[in-house]
């Protein structure tokens, strides 16, 4: 996805290809803006949200980008999806190494194999979709992650569910990033603590194969490396701040309030694409 364009200056005479392609030309002054990407109060705000993300993931499953994405993609479009992308890889880390032994491997193989495969065509969406065009799919894939996490319908995590929730992550965790809704449909009739740990290598190893995707098709700008990196710490404080309460709170209700609070954001931004 390409950021939106900086306003620029009266343009100076220049010699440059670009200038000879446009015909304008940006001050120095303006490029240096235009590198910093954020603004520190947008940036810190967004890191708070990015902070309730990690809290809400450590304690249900997945949530880090439900909670987070549309205000990212609404005050920062120009870093999404890399930068939730890299902001996420480490809360699975400590998933894995404290839960590992809950993995569901035959599930987990079924779902990153076709992400794997399906993950190309969600970097061709990054490319080419325009930056509304994003910002809906964030929305829609919210409002799939709450209908998916309340529905009532019964599946088991077989190799069929597995390889489609898979292969849908592939494009929406790619272009969008977010990755948990589909698996965790595909694991709702599994025990909580299963389910969660066989989330984690899925998230880790689905957005390495992302951001590579990414890479490789030249759709990691450097303002989502920065914003990515520069959020950890909030998301370590979020995850510290979720340890000692994973076992005291009913998931039921806190799932129900925090999706409450991802609807009305992800309508907000449907609201916003549709009023501008």
């Amino acid at each position: 996805m390409k950021p939106p364009p900086c306003a620029t200056l009266p343009a100076r005479p220049s010699t440059s290809a670009r200038t000879r392609r446009t015909g304008t030309a940006r001050h120095p002054a303006d490029r240096r803006s235009c590198d910093v990407g954020l603004s520190g109060t947008t940036f810190v705000l967004l890191g708070l949200l990015v902070c309730a993300g990690a809290f809400v993931q450590r304690i249900a499953g997945f949530g880090l980008a439900v909670v987070a994405a549309p205000f990212v993609v609404t005050f920062a479009p120009q870093v999404m999806p890399a930068a939730l992308l890299l902001v996420v890889l480490p809360l699975p880390v400590v998933e894995i190494l404290r839960n590992g032994r809950d993995i569901l491997w035959r599930p987990f193989g079924w779902a990153i194999g076709f992400r794997a495969l399906t993950m190309p065509l969600g970097v061709w969406v990054v490319a080419h979709a325009s930056g509304d065009a994003i910002s809906l799919g964030v929305a829609f894939m919210v409002l799939v992650a709450v209908a998916g996490s309340l529905t009532r319908v019964r599946v088991r995590a077989g190799a069929v569910t597995s390889s489609v929730a898979g292969a849908l992550t592939g494009v929406s965790a790619t272009a969008a990033s977010i990755g948990g809704p589909f698996f965790s449909l595909a694991l709702q009739e599994e025990q909580p603590q299963r389910a969660r740990s066989t989330l984690a290598p899925f998230f880790l190893v689905g957005s390495l194969l992302s951001l590579t995707g990414l890479v490789v098709g030249g759709q990691l700008p450097r303002d989502a490396w920065t914003a990515g990196l520069g959020w950890l710490p909030f998301m370590a404080v979020g995850a510290l701040l979720a340890q000692p309460l994973r076992h005291r709170i009913d998931q039921a209700r806190f799932k129900r309030v925090v999706f409450a609070l991802a609807t009305t954001s992800a309508l907000g931004v449907i609201a916003r694409v549709a009023l501008t």
